[in-house]
């Protein structure tokens, strides 16, 4: 049984219908102590990561998800959860999970980028590059494609936590984890064949 986590971040539904295409046993709780009891965590999203974390504080998720991930328990962040798993998002300053040392930062910032030539939100469908194996990408091919809808992106603080790469006026991480931990920029579930995949990977991944 996988449990996704709810905190009001929308996308939840989708999310369940692919797993419920897949054949894949799910439920979706804002019950935190249903999270601690979890095999499995997805934890989704769309929105701020300002409000995004003042719900899982007000819910305590926030410490089911801590603990969770402390226990070992196999977590899939999915867009801005995979953000929020960083210290810090410059989207409203925010405060964050921490699971993972690192940022999240808004397109256009730094070195070797060119705003003027970006639209922000970045959306649509962009080539993933797999920069280190990882069970949950074992079946992508090079130029494979996947569905963003973000105007941020995570910045983990140690490179070797970054598993893959897209390039929107620049690279950025778009697959990042350690451990128990792997979370995705993309929407696995509006990401066709290639994005189902990756959740069935997860619903296989053994630790």
């Amino acid at each position: 049984m996988i449990t996704l986590v709810d905190y009001k971040a929308g996308n939840l539904t989708s999310v369940r219908r692919a797993l419920t295409h897949l054949g894949i046993p799910c439920q979706i709780t804002a019950d935190p102590e249903q999270v601690r009891r979890a095999d499995k965590i997805i934890f989704p999203g769309v929105g701020a990561a300002g409000a995004a974390m003042s719900v899982l504080r007000e819910r305590g998720l926030d410490s089911a998800l801590k603990e969770s991930f402390a226990a070992g328990k196999p977590i899939l962040g999915i867009c801005i959860g995979c953000q929020i798993i960083l210290e810090h998002s410059e989207e409203d300053d925010a405060a964050c999970l921490g699971l993972l040392d690192g940022k999240t930062i808004r397109f256009g910032r730094g070195a070797g980028w060119h705003p003027a030539l970006l639209k922000i939100p970045h959306m649509g469908w962009n080539a993933v590059t797999v920069t280190q194996p990882h069970p949950l990408l074992s079946h992508l091919r090079p130029d494979d494609e996947f569905y963003f809808v973000h105007s941020y992106y995570p910045q983990p603080a140690d490179p070797g936590q970054i598993y893959a790469t897209s390039d929107y006026g620049g690279e950025f991480p778009v697959a990042i984890g350690r451990d128990n931990l792997f979370a995705v920029q993309f929407h696995t579930e509006k990401s066709g064949v290639v994005g189902l995949k990756v959740l069935e990977n997860f619903a296989n991944w053994q630790l």
